[in-house]
């Protein structure tokens, strides 16, 4: 157990940390065009902040967070989302005194959730998330769809679609929820015991239920959509022009309800077909809300969230290959009694910006130049007795083996010029 990761768990290797890496930078320059500045919030809070914010009747409060005391007996929790934190900054530093809308992003946050693993969803997985507080138009909404639908294109994931819902507000939505009651007071017997707890505390969530038998059920429910006040189907029907003013394939699927109690008016997801059946790779929507909710004054709200392992997964099904870097532009190989020369040639070089690295292993110098070549170094850089009684040093292109002896204080040029 010593040297084994828990269960859910896994280690990002530096063989594949360059992936991550390629994603992130992607991830980041999509919300820099946005105008999003990053956050980064503590990967534990209160417990009570995912209480009164995600829901107490949603699966995540109820089994799935990690929640345990701390040394001044205060309950804390490993967040299992990353808007409730979010929404806490933005509170506690007063940041809606500052102009709105506010644009944020966090970017590789751990997110904990105790559930059984799967294919890029694990026990500690980490998100991408887009937050914006102070937008009350759907063009708001749409421009985090699209945002998100541009930057999983523009990395290779295909066959995506937009599915957008409408889940009102709580003008509109008590009296769906009478009318959704009254359905499954009929049908209570077969529903699985959570949804029998769910349908008096929050019948919507019976929606999000992923048990089979409990899907039968709700698919003669009610809609909801036809229960909208106004303000929320404008708002839907403003939605559904953005995405068409820009070519947005997208449909309406009046199932998706999300699996956290904050959301009003949009939620959506974008789907992409696997051969394994349809995977949700980006879900989100309005939460116009919470901010009030959580002691803070009334601001409307809309963000979304994106694992990056599930995305590494797709992109991987898709049969993408990430750009892997040179670990190194060149190598110093030196004789035994030239290590010091050695090791000033390799300061040097990485002054002058370049990736270099030496042998700090005493192997022989045939051995060095075996380690350069598994190394992928394009470049290696000798220095022998000859070269270090001339204060020069021999460079040899690894590829086409052509070598050129030049002056130390020219190593740098030569080595860019031979990269090129």
């Amino acid at each position: 157990m010593l040297t084994q990761a828990p269960r859910g768990t896994r280690d990002v290797l530096p063989t594949e940390s360059y992936r991550w890496q390629y994603l992130e930078a992607r991830m980041r320059t999509a919300a820099a065009e946005a105008g999003f500045r990053e956050v980064r919030t503590p990967v534990f809070e209160h417990t009570e902040l995912f209480a009164r914010g995600v829901g107490d009747t949603t699966d995540i409060v109820q089994k799935e967070m990690y929640t345990f005391k701390d040394k001044g007996d205060r309950s804390i929790t490993l967040k299992p989302e990353g808007t409730a934190g979010a929404v806490r900054a933005f509170l506690e530093s007063n940041l809606y005194a500052e102009p709105l809308p506010c644009k944020m992003y966090y970017l590789s946050a751990p997110i904990f959730r105790y559930e059984a693993p799967q294919a890029g969803r694990l026990r500690e997985h980490h998100q991408f998330g887009m937050e914006c507080f102070g937008a009350k138009d759907a063009t708001a909404d749409a421009e985090l769809i699209l945002l998100a639908y541009r930057l999983l294109s523009g990395l290779g994931v295909s066959n995506l679609s937009v599915n957008i819902n409408s889940i009102g507000c709580p003008n509109c939505r008590p009296k769906y929820n009478d009318a959704l009651r009254a359905y499954l007071r009929e049908h209570l017997d077969d529903l699985c015991e959570d949804c029998k707890n769910r349908y008096e505390r929050n019948p919507l969530r019976v929606l999000d239920c992923k048990q089979a038998k409990c899907q039968a059920v709700v698919v003669q429910a009610p809609i909801l959509l036809d229960y909208l006040c106004d303000e929320c189907r404008e708002h839907f029907v403003e939605l559904q022009s953005c995405l068409q003013a820009m070519n947005i394939p997208y449909q309406v699927n009046h199932k998706i309800v999300r699996g956290l109690d904050y959301y009003t008016k949009t939620v959506f997801e974008l789907i992409t077909k696997t051969e394994n059946g349809n995977l949700t790779v980006c879900g989100g929507g309005r939460y116009d809300h919470l901010v009030e909710q959580l002691g803070g004054p009334d601001i409307p709200a809309v963000g979304f969230g994106m694992g990056l392992e599930r995305v590494l997964v797709l992109l991987d099904g898709e049969g993408v290959v990430i750009p892997k870097p040179e670990l190194y532009d060149v190598f110093v190989t030196y004789m035994g009694e030239h290590r010091l020369d050695a090791f000033r040639l390799v300061q040097s070089l990485r002054e002058a910006g370049l990736k270099a690295d030496m042998d700090h292993c005493s192997r022989s110098l045939k051995a060095q130049f075996k380690y350069a070549n598994k190394t992928g170094s394009p470049v290696t850089a000798t220095i022998g007795d000859e070269e270090a009684a001339s204060g020069t040093v021999k460079l040899r292109n690894m590829t086409s083996r052509e070598e050129v002896t030049v002056p130390v204080a020219e190593a740098a040029e030569t080595i860019r010029n031979m990269l090129k």
